[in-house]
């Protein structure tokens, strides 16, 4: 394939999980992302070569290895950054101060971060989310909203860098407006030009 054909060629995307992961929240982008040029690299509180059992809904599904371990991991070296769901994967996430770390050290790259389902409980740790418009899975919403985010019942959301998606059903739209997303070239400020 082409660069035309592959617009993600040369670009590294980080994603954060552990185990409870929803997996076609994973293998869905992950898929996309590949088919698009990008390479994935799985993070996680686990150590390397560990494995993250993922889930399909309550009953355990394929078991995935771990490339690093979040606390070994850069947020520069990294294009985007995918918080796939599942309950028990956020959750988990939100108590390590290491992956909380590294989303509110990613965030502030203002490099695209693709959140959906439960993903984006762990944006609030993180504190990035205040005076976003945000979507999730429904049950987050008041939490989101506490945080500071505008919550609206969408299939995908973009607000500036930020993408989030409800559920499983909107992985379409929400794996294109990532890809959208990381196809958009940084900006760099060269200064004054007189």
């Amino acid at each position: 394939m082409t660069t035309q054909q592959q617009p993600l060629a040369g670009k590294t995307i980080a994603v954060l999980m552990t185990d409870g992961v929803e997996q076609i929240e994973f293998t869905s982008p992950r898929d996309f992302l590949k088919q698009q040029g990008a390479q994935i690299v799985l993070l996680s509180p686990k150590g390397a070569g560990a494995q993250v059992q993922g889930m399909n809904h309550d009953v355990k599904a394929d078991q995935f290895k771990v490339d690093m371990a979040v606390a070994d991991a850069d947020p520069i070296d990294y294009d985007g950054l995918l918080l796939p769901g599942g309950v028990a994967n956020p959750d988990t996430l939100r108590l390590s101060e290491e992956s909380i770390a590294f989303i509110r050290d990613f965030a502030a790259t203002d490099r695209p971060i693709a959140a959906i389902c439960h993903g984006p409980w762990t944006l609030i740790d993180a504190g990035v989310v205040t005076a976003r418009h945000m979507t999730s899975w429904p049950s987050l919403q008041t939490d989101l909203r506490n945080a500071g985010a505008e919550w609206t019942d969408d299939e995908v959301v973009v607000d500036g860098r930020l993408i989030t998606s409800r559920k499983p059903d909107d992985l379409p739209a929400f794996n294109n407006a990532f890809v959208k997303a990381l196809s958009v070239t940084e900006q760099v400020d060269a200064g004054p030009t007189s």
